[in-house]
């Protein structure tokens, strides 16, 4: 039985596997949860971050608006589906209280590390997208810290605790365009400004078409008595587009640039309509998980066809035999990246 280091949450959103089903992951039947149009500005809410706050829940979302600009927004939930999203976007300030907004802001993830919020996006620097990082304690003053990265460089997903004493980052080094190329690297931090000791993770496998052109970390890490369970999403270039699915990989607990486990198959990959028919068609792209370490529930939030928010549902003993069981790590993976 895996143990899942981390609190029970009973009221996760849930729906039992319908019967018949025999798929690892299953969608909610009232997908999607957020639809077109949801606020006057915004046009899309998708690729967006949940996390317990409250007895209920708060979220910090992507709105794409309706002059098809993209910023962050706050939203909160009792329930972890019906959502209440503020119409305007956050208003960050710098570290001595200024306004310090980003020209544009897009696909955060949200974690809670020692009582304090942190948020990660792609954010603008001077044009170029690289890695936003703030914080708030109160989902009301969000602060802003200067760019944790040089350009170019998107999914930054922080772990959910300090790593042998620093704070780590798992990111995607990227360009300026729809990077056709990317692998994920970690890098260390002892105050969350000055990075490095970066390390290669894990790099795009060939052999399996779903994740041959790109990769990028998903959802904050889980932490397992098997390794960090890392979501992730992997892109393969068809004759139609691009096409993102998702997947999972087990990493070592106190050297997370090795991987132990990563998945042949896709655990998740457009299908429905909602996901095959959008802005940005056939795409589920994951930026978010509920788990409930007392009964090993786990809900994946993820964007579909970057125009729905939805949701899917599985059990964490049962990902975690899956990606031991249909491992296919690829030449570096399990090596502790330095070169």
């Amino acid at each position: 039985m895996v143990k899942i280091i981390g609190e029970a949450l009973p009221n996760i959103p849930w729906e039992e596997k319908p019967g018949g089903c025999g798929e690892l992951l299953w969608r909610y039947s009232k997908n999607p949860i957020i639809e077109k149009n949801p606020t006057a500005s915004s046009a899309r809410i998708f690729n967006s971050a949940v996390i317990p706050c409250g007895g209920g829940y708060a979220g910090v979302f992507r709105s794409d608006h309706k002059d098809i600009t993209m910023h962050l927004h706050f939203g909160k939930s009792a329930d972890g589906i019906k959502w209440d999203i503020d119409d305007e976007e956050i208003k960050w300030l710098d570290e001595d209280g200024k306004p310090f907004q980003p020209a544009y802001a897009y696909d955060p993830r949200l974690v809670k590390i020692d009582g304090e919020y942190f948020i990660m996006w792609c954010s603008a620097f001077r044009g170029q997208p690289t890695i936003g990082l703030g914080t708030t304690k109160d989902f009301k003053t969000f602060t802003r810290f200067e760019n944790a990265f040089l350009p170019f460089n998107r999914n930054g997903v922080l772990f959910p605790r300090k790593i042998n004493g620093n704070y780590v980052l798992l990111s995607r080094p990227s360009d300026n365009g729809h990077t056709p190329f990317g692998d994920i690297f970690v890098s260390e931090s002892p105050d969350l400004k000055y990075w490095g000791k970066h390390r290669l993770v894990m790099s795009v496998n060939r052999s399996t078409a779903w994740q041959s052109l790109k990769i990028g970390a998903g959802s904050i890490p889980i932490e397992t008595s098997e390794g960090w369970l890392m979501i992730y999403h992997g892109v393969v270039l068809t004759c139609n587009g691009f096409v993102y699915s998702v997947g999972s990989a087990l990493l070592d607990i106190e050297i997370p640039s090795v991987v132990l486990y990563r998945t042949r198959p896709y655990i998740l990959t457009p299908e429905e309509p909602y996901e095959t028919v959008g802005f940005v068609p056939n795409v589920c792209f994951p930026c978010a998980t509920l788990c409930d370490a007392a009964t090993g529930r786990l809900a994946i939030y993820y964007g579909a066809a970057d125009t729905y928010t939805a949701i899917a549902f599985g059990y964490i003993n049962e990902i975690v035999d899956f990606t031991k069981a249909n491992n296919a790590l690829v030449p570096g993976d399990s090596d502790v990246g330095k070169n």
